[in-house]
């Protein structure tokens, strides 16, 4: 049976954050879930939930909390921190959603007041819609959610906060946060990047091209449908993995180019054999489909 906290704060109410808070409280990870937004819609749903204690008072959310959710965009989550630190308690732990994680886990300790732990924590969930109006209890169940502990990372926090996420339904792995980075940026970052690209290059299509638009189109441009502001920022945030990982497909877009224009099936059928082959290996070790 996990532990359950007294008080949980969410701090952010969109998607993830509303869907961890519904969860929190229906799995009965927690007895008081409280949450803080900044849009007043998504204040006024949650509470026509019910099981969120929504507030605008960032004090009030995480006073008496002992867990502390960032749920905000990574470029924000200093300054909720600096925001919130006076109103922590000392025992409590803090942890975050953010889809980057070393300037995650290089700023957020040294903002926290003596006795407060810092767990970096990222649930691979998500949706190209946004706000708490499609959040869903059920949203982490079968997810990987990545936790980025560093030496200084107090066991007893990492443990509480593994148990957390394993509650919600969520399959825990652990990273340095560097090799998550990385290998969230091949795995979710560039994806969206590409069809973003691609979404954008649409530009040159014929007029009536949608017409004639088929379940490839669909499955490859359906991310490309995330939201501009939270995308800008994960981007800019992991901007160094993923401007290397772009490097190679720029690459291997070269390669494809130049056989086409070779008119060489053969050089077209190795390069398509080789994709395969190396998403096979890729797709072995993939969880469930949850974007992010």
């Amino acid at each position: 049976m996990t532990e359950r906290f007294e008080k949980i704060a969410v701090l952010g109410l969109g998607l993830l954050g509303g869907s961890i808070a519904l969860a929190a409280k229906a799995r009965g990870v927690a007895a008081v879930v409280a949450g803080t937004g900044r849009r007043p819609e998504a204040l006024a749903e949650a509470r026509r939930r019910g099981s969120i204690e929504a507030t605008t008072s960032l004090a009030e959310a995480v006073r008496g909390a002992g867990l502390v959710i960032l749920c905000t965009p990574v470029s924000s989550m200093a300054d909720q921190i600096r925001a919130a630190a006076p109103h922590l308690q000392r025992d409590a732990i803090v942890t975050d959603v953010g889809s980057v994680k070393a300037p995650l886990v290089d700023t957020l300790p040294g903002l926290l007041p003596s006795g407060v732990a810092y767990v970096g924590a990222h649930p691979m969930a998500g949706s190209h819609h946004r706000g708490i109006e499609h959040a869903r209890a059920d949203l982490l169940d079968g997810a990987a959610c990545v936790l980025t502990p560093t030496r200084e990372t107090p066991p007893h926090a990492l443990s509480r906060v593994s148990a957390f996420f394993t509650a919600l339904g969520a399959r825990v792995v652990l990273r340095d946060p560097s090799v998550h980075d990385a290998e969230v940026g091949w795995m979710s970052h560039v994806p969206h990047a590409l069809a973003f690209a691609f979404a954008r290059a649409l530009r040159a299509a014929p007029e009536a091209a949608g017409e004639v638009a088929g379940p490839g189109f669909r499955d490859f441009t359906r991310i490309a449908q995330s939201d501009a502001e939270l995308w800008s920022d994960i981007l800019l945030a992991n901007r160094k993995a993923v401007g290397a990982a772009l490097q190679s497909v720029r690459d291997e877009i070269g390669a494809l180019a130049a056989a086409l224009d070779d008119g060489d099936p053969d050089a077209l059928e190795r390069f398509i054999a080789a994709a395969r082959q190396r998403l096979a290996r890729i797709s072995e070790r993939a969880g469930g489909d949850r974007e992010r």
